[in-house]
């Protein structure tokens, strides 16, 4: 199942880079910021619900292939794997952008601990694949995002936010999000 076992009990992690990072929605018993390599934080999916619609879609963060992504590692509640588990497939499967995989992850709390966590990578061959956008059309995209969990803007400057309290520095993104936050500015007068 791809839990990993702890002192002969069955332990569930579940890896973060987005939205799970400051929203996981399940219980957990001890959290950590965590080291996935192999894969990179991008803005590489077409958002059609969440922080856009079919006809105007935002963009929201997937694992791509390549690099390496610092994210938070949660250990679920002993008892709560499955519902933990049929939670985010609801949450983070709706349209099947995602491949849900187990993926081994480095610990960043001092331990060194090496763990298989469970993860959602971005599937390249589905029509919300964004790919890599150069950072004008995610400009473009991510100012006109609006879904039912509400604006892409929001999104993204609520996961640079998280990085920053983890002492994460996504170039991309936190240029992205600087230029967000300084037109935003410049709308409120300065």
């Amino acid at each position: 199942m791809g839990m990993t076992t702890e002192s002969g009990k069955n332990t569930l992690w579940v890896f973060g880079y987005g939205s799970l990072m400051w929203r996981p929605g399940f219980p957990f018993d001890a959290h950590t910021p965590a080291r996935l390599e192999g894969a990179h934080r991008a803005l590489c999916i077409y958002s059609v619900l969440h922080r856009g619609t079919p006809n105007e879609p935002g963009l929201v963060l997937g694992l791509d292939e390549g690099g390496r992504c610092e994210g938070v590692a949660f250990r679920v509640e002993p008892g709560a794997e499955n519902d933990t588990i049929a939670y985010l497939r609801e949450r983070e499967q709706v349209t099947d952008v995602y491949v849900e995989t187990y993926r081994e992850i480095v610990l960043s709390n001092g331990s060194g601990q090496t763990v298989r966590a469970l993860t959602y990578v971005a599937d390249p061959t589905h029509a919300q694949y964004a790919g890599a956008l150069d950072i004008e059309t995610q400009l473009r995209i991510v100012r006109a995002g609006r879904g039912q969990a509400g604006a892409n803007i929001d999104y993204v400057l609520n996961t640079v936010e998280h990085l920053e309290s983890l002492g994460t520095h996504d170039p991309l993104l936190f240029a992205l999000a600087e230029r967000l936050r300084n037109e935003m500015d410049e709308e409120l007068g300065g």
